[in-house]
């Protein structure tokens, strides 16, 4: 099987540093879900890990981030991409779970609920942890400029190997003429 991990805000929506918090602030980065479309004709499975400590916050409930998913699955479709499953962690950074990025908890889910290991499987992110969480889980880490993108990348401290794109276009781009792109996964 053919597997790719995205994070959501910043990756395939613009971030906020105010969180995205309902259906109307979803708003897609130009070129992702195009990106995701080509990725499926490629014939690889997506999936989302993020971290939505919004919940944990109150900022918003989980009726509204099922309203969020539904807002970006619908809008998927109708470039005709499809998104496998969505793994998030509701948690505080205080709470010290497994599941927030940087730790691998989202990614050992993942890897459990597909029947996959993840060495070589690519991950895309904005922030440095997503890409650690993707690194310590043997993904091979995309750093995009989107979102948070332009600041990770001038703060530095990358996972060995990490490649960088403006975009998550510009990525799926470039990595689907790769000669690894039929081998990972």
């Amino acid at each position: 099987m053919k597997l790719i991990i995205l994070d959501r805000d910043g990756v395939i929506n613009q971030d906020s540093p105010d969180f995205i918090k309902s259906p109307a602030e979803w708003i897609p980065v130009p070129g992702s879900l195009e990106a995701i479309a080509r990725l499926n004709q490629a014939g690889y499975r997506v999936v989302i890990a993020s971290n939505q400590s919004g919940i944990a916050r109150e900022l918003f409930d989980m009726t509204t981030l099922n309203a969020i998913h539904q807002k970006m699955h619908g809008a998927a479709q109708l470039v005709g991409a499809d998104i496998d499953a969505i793994f998030f962690c509701p948690h505080a950074a205080i709470d010290n779970c497994d599941c927030r990025k940087p730790k691998a908890g989202m990614f050992e889910e993942i890897s459990k609920r597909f029947k996959v290991g993840l060495k070589g499987v690519p991950t895309v992110g904005d922030s440095l942890r997503d890409l650690q969480a993707g690194f310590i889980s043997g993904c091979l880490p995309y750093l995009v400029l989107t979102g948070k993108g332009e600041k990770t990348l001038e703060t530095g401290g990358l996972p060995p190997g990490t490649q960088v794109f403006p975009d998550l276009a510009a990525m799926v781009a470039a990595f689907l003429k790769s000669p690894t792109a039929g081998q990972a996964g």
